[in-house]
């Protein structure tokens, strides 16, 4: 059974009728049991009046001195019957028995017994008998003393008890299974909204989902919303790959072909060599995109930025620039290591490549689950109100320097992946350019 609904209301159906089934059962055995026990106790009423008038003749036998008030014990075959057994079987009876007799009575055990039995007309009876001793001529005689009424007013009551407490029963298992399906059917009215708004946003008809969710089910919806937006921000970085793979493949492509035209074979091969290298890179790029947010992926970002460091001080000896690198030894960085390599070697190629003389790097802390690499060098910085378009694809505000213009973009679309931000500012210390890379990640000490 697929359908959640129905499941949870058959099973609420089983639960209830088990639980309202012994209900009712109990109810009506309690019910039962004090019906009869009403009957015994007027029966036993009787039965105590007849041993009242009960009385023993040693010529006549056991007999009654005194009329019952009930006439029925005087209608012959009324189904109300009275019977003295003495001594010797010698016997009297109501006037009601006329020619028949009850069942002879029960040895044991003493007191007052009851039990069903058959009447005359074989009809169903409840009957009380009780040994006496009465006082005769010759001492005490030992009289066992009968009374029987019909069961059929007994059963009757009891057939419509049990008839009203099963159809009562009935309407309110009915009535709680009913309720119970409404309050399924309006507790998973959220789920059935979240998947008409799934299917809105397939269909292209909305893009996110403004289903009001309880809190049962609020995860499940925010991480539908989640998925949601990251196919979203995967449609979009491949976008992005396929423009940046695009312009830059423009260019040597351009070049390409006038060094195939005028026949120079070696500005050809240098020009594929750098196609190779731009799809071998944008490649990476969608690799990155691809792990972006894998968990378990760390780095250590001062680790990365000193072997980076190591490398430039030998590219850019001839210039001189100082590199120095400090921070926290135990940032950790949620990202893949090459993508950190990848982000911090474009910034620090950066700002060798325009400071003057220093460039310093700084990894920190900075709030709970977020680390900061800081790259400042000593340059002319950047233009007052041009940060935002040198995070754009293809700019160079430098065109006397070499590249093409890839490099803070492809940082700022790296750093997004991994949910985080790249800003650009003037420096204080050493007065150029500050490349501020704020990534999600941790410090060793922290569990």
């Amino acid at each position: 059974m697929k359908s959640l609904t129905r499941r949870l209301t058959l099973f609420t159906t089983l639960w209830v009728a088990l639980g309202l089934g012994l209900m009712c059962w109990f109810v009506v055995r309690t019910d039962e049991r004090q019906i009869d026990a009403a009957a015994d106790a007027r029966l036993a009423s009787l039965l105590d009046a007849v041993v009242a008038g009960a009385a023993f003749d040693p010529a006549a036998g056991p007999l009654l001195t005194r009329p019952l008030a009930d006439p029925e014990f005087d209608r012959p075959l009324s189904g109300h019957y009275w019977q003295l057994t003495g001594p010797g079987g010698s016997q009297a009876t109501s006037r009601s028995l006329w020619d028949s007799r009850l069942p002879p009575p029960l040895l044991a055990p003493p007191g007052v017994r009851a039990r069903d039995v058959n009447g005359p007309r074989d009809e169903p009876m409840r009957m009380l008998e009780r040994d006496v001793q009465i006082e005769g001529r010759l001492g005490r005689v030992p009289i066992t003393v009968q009374v029987a009424v019909p069961r059929q007013e007994t059963d009757a009551e009891i057939a419509s008890l049990r008839q009203s407490v099963i159809l009562a029963f009935a309407l309110l298992g009915t009535g709680l299974v009913g309720v119970v399906a409404l309050i399924v059917l309006w507790g998973l009215r959220p789920l059935r909204r979240t998947q008409e708004e799934l299917v809105e946003v397939r269909e292209g008809r909305r893009l996110h989902m403004d289903v009001i969710a309880p809190t049962e089910i609020a995860p499940l919806v925010g991480e539908i919303e989640a998925l949601i937006e990251q196919n979203r921000a995967t449609v979009e970085r491949a976008r992005t790959h396929v423009g940046n793979l695009a312009h830059a493949l423009k260019t040597p492509i351009a070049v390409l072909r006038n060094a195939l035209e005028s026949g120079d074979v070696a500005g050809a091969r240098a020009q594929a060599a750098t196609l190779e290298r731009l799809v071998q890179h944008h490649l990476r790029r969608a690799r990155a995109g691809a792990l972006a947010g894998t968990a378990g992926a760390e780095s250590t970002p001062l680790a990365i930025a000193e072997a980076l460091a190591t490398a430039l001080r030998r590219l850019t000896a001839a210039r001189g620039i100082i590199i120095r690198v400090v921070g926290e030894a135990g940032a950790r960085i949620r990202a893949d290591s090459q993508d950190v390599t990848e982000m911090l070697g474009n910034l620090m190629e950066n700002a060798c490549k325009y400071g003057v003389g220093q460039v310093l790097v700084r990894v920190r802390a900075e709030g709970a689950g977020r680390i900061t690499v800081e790259v400042e060098d000593d340059g002319p910085g950047l233009p007052a109100g041009e940060d935002a378009s040198a995070l754009l694809r293809g700019v160079r505000l430098d065109e006397a320097k070499p590249g093409s213009g890839l490099g803070l973009a492809i940082v700022s679309d790296l750093a997004s992946l991994y949910g985080g931000h790249l800003t650009l500012q003037q420096g204080q210390r050493l007065g150029g350019l500050v490349a501020r890379l704020d990534l999600p990640g941790r410090l060793a000490a922290d569990l």
